[in-house]
Order: C-alpha cells, then sequence, then structure tokens
C-alpha cells in the first residue's frame, strides 16, 4: 500500500492530530502485514503552488497500475484533477480529517467533493465527518467508512483539590477558538484559575496578537500562558499538572486532544460542535466526563467552567466519569483495524 501524505508530517514544530493520525496509523497498519510505502508531497497543502501539483502528479505516476493508494485528504482534497488523471489505474482511498467544506468555502468545497468523487473508497475519522460528507457531497453511504482516532494509556492526572489548573492544547488560530475560551475566562476572572495554552503560534499571528491583546485587555494576561507547541515527555508534564481540558474550537472533525485528556483521567469542557461528543463519549453509567456547551458562546463556556470551579461534587462526578471512560477509549490497534477493513475493500471493489 502506498500513502501519499503532506510534508511536514514529521515536523515536531507542527504536531497537528493530523499528523499523529497519519503517523500512528501507518505505523499500526503495519503492525497488522500491510507493506506500507510512504510518499510526503512537497507544497503549502491544501494550498498547492503549481509545482506541489507536479509533484503530487510525479508520484502518483510512480506507482505501479492497481495499485493501493492511501491519500492524505489535507493534499487529495485540493487536487481534484491530479486525483482524477489517477483514479482509472489506481485505487485510491481518501484519508478526510476535516472536510475543507464545513468552512463554507464554495471553491474548497467544489475542488474537495470532485477529489472524493475520484475515490474507491474514503475514510472519515469520525461518524459526524462521514455523515456529513454524505449528506453534503451526496456520497455514496457504502463508499464512507470511519476510523477513529485511537489514544495510547497514560497515567491518571492526580488534580488539584480546588480544580483550578487549565489546560487547552490546539493551534492558536480561529478555527480553534482561543479568543472565544479567553473571553469565556475573562468573565470568570474573580475566581481562582490559571489556563496553559499549549500549540503552535506561529500559523495565524495576527490572530495570536489579537488573543493577546483579549487577554490583556481583561486583566487575565498573567494567568493565561502561552508555550507553543510541546510533545512528548513535555507534553506529558502538561497534561499531568492539569485539572481540566477546555476548548473553545469553533468546529472539530473528532477532538483528538479530547481522548488524550481522558485517556488521562481529565474531564474536558469545550463547544458541542463536530465530532467533540463523540469523542468525549459516555462513561460505563452513562455520565459524559465532561461539559458541553453551546458553539460559539463564551458565556455559555465561561459558565462552564465555573460550574466547575465551584461545584466539588460535580468535579467528583466528572473526574470519576473519565476516568471511566478511559476503559473505553479507542486504540490505534482499533484504527488500524477500520482502516484495514476499508483499504481491503477498495481494493477488491
Amino acid at each position: 500500500m502506498h500513502v501519499v501524505v503532506p510534508e511536514g508530517v514529521d515536523d515536531p514544530t507542527r504536531p497537528s492530530g493530523g499528523n499523529v493520525y497519519d503517523r500512528r496509523a501507518c505505523a499500526a497498519l503495519a503492525e497488522l502485514g500491510w507493506v506500507v510505502r510512504e510518499h510526503a508531497v512537497v507544497g503549502g497543502w491544501p494550498a498547492p503552488d503549481a509545482a506541489a501539483h507536479d509533484g503530487l502528479a510525479t508520484t502518483l505516476r510512480a506507482v505501479p497500475d492497481g495499485g493501493l493508494v492511501l491519500v492524505d485528504g489535507l493534499v487529495a482534497s485540493a487536487a481534484p484533477d491530479e486525483l482524477a488523471g489517477a483514479a482509472g489505474r489506481l485505487r485510491l482511498v481518501v484519508l478526510v480529517h476535516l472536510p475543507l467544506g464545513v468552512e463554507g468555502d464554495e471553491r474548497a468545497c467544489a475542488a474537495e467533493r470532485a477529489a472524493l468523487s475520484c475515490a474507491a473508497a474514503v475514510v472519515a475519522t469520525s461518524g459526524w465527518t462521514r455523515a456529513w460528507l454524505v449528506e453534503s457531497y451526496g456520497l455514496a453511504p457504502e463508499r464512507v467508512h470511519v476510523a477513529r482516532p485511537g489514544v495510547d494509556t497514560a497515567e491518571v492526572a492526580v488534580g488539584t483539590p480546588a480544580g483550578g489548573q487549565l489546560l487547552c492544547v490546539a493551534a492558536v488560530t480561529p478555527v480553534k477558538g482561543h479568543d472565544l475560551l479567553v473571553a469565556a475566562l475573562v468573565g470568570i476572572a474573580d475566581l481562582p484559575w490559571g489556563c496553559t495554552c499549549v500549540g503552535s503560534l506561529d500559523l495565524d499571528p495576527g490572530f495570536v496578537d489579537r488573543v493577546r491583546g483579549l487577554a490583556g485587555a481583561g486583566g487575565v494576561a498573567d494567568r493565561v500562558r502561552f508555550t507553543g507547541p510541546l510533545t512528548g515527555a513535555e507534553l506529558d508534564r502538561a497534561y499531568a499538572g492539569a485539572d481540566l481540558l477546555v476548548l473553545g474550537s469553533r468546529s472539530e472533525s473528532f477532538g483528538m486532544v479530547a481522548t488524550e485528556a481522558l485517556a488521562r483521567g481529565l474531564p474536558v469542557v469545550a463547544p458541542s460542535v463536530g465530532g467533540l461528543p463523540e469523542a468525549l463519549g459516555r462513561g460505563g453509567d452513562g455520565t459524559v466526563p465532561g461539559l458541553l456547551v453551546a458553539p460559539a458562546d463564551p458565556e455559555a463556556l465561561g459558565a462552564a467552567v465555573r460550574g466547575w470551579l465551584t461545584g466539588v461534587p460535580l468535579r467528583g462526578r466528572l473526574r470519576a466519569a473519565a476516568r471511566d471512560r478511559r476503559t473505553s477509549l479507542p486504540t490505534w490497534a482499533d484504527t488500524a483495524q477500520a482502516l484495514s477493513i476499508a483499504l481491503t475493500a477498495a481494493r477488491l471493489g
């Protein structure tokens, strides 16, 4: 099997959920017995230049006739012509992390729809994303599979009695809603808390400046810390020192950071957008291991965090639910098994 991924999939300064998924899924597929040949294509995907398109076309031409190719959606959705040119002789499978069309860009929507129509199969990373693709692009349901991200087991974070150590893990961009999060935190400045924001500060510097400005104007700049991206042991320490994961996301196809937090017994407060409710799931007794609030509503987000900070029984209930949820989270072996089923169907179809 050939796998086409965007250049930079291993860049430690860009630890996106999509990059982590690609790397871990390839390794898990190899453990299942698949022979995986990876091709990293250069270019600023999903907004590639002409050289990037040429590079992708060259990569696909080098795959022997009848070859099975898994293409990361960040590449595929911006290259419908290249996929159409290869679809007649290759078995193409597109892995969609987050549909570009979710943001309502008509041109991106048209390109993505055309690209996915060329695929023998499409793999979505959540049930929500699958439903969106089927409804919005008219894809045949039997061609669209789900392979949810896995998560590694981790030690349970002990937490603090007051529950005031908040953690947000997301690149500081408009889609991740740090402006909404800071506005929510300004509204509860009367309570004791501190928030560590882990994630890239380079993708939208203007937005980063705006978020910092909101924190300063709201009098909480000294309580909201931006670390930049963290990986490995540094990221583990950030989770270990936290009480609660907080997100302000405007959209999420799944929300891998939610399951990473739950793997450590950390509850989650976040907007009910996209696949986040699916990622949170429920504990064995049916309790949601966190609080989901209305999208793009800083007051609702702030009220939920206030409830956490002021409610000892609530904290206990949500911590218990999060620790219970740890036992039912998907593993990367589960991800690979679901991908294997989709790839086999495409190869035989």
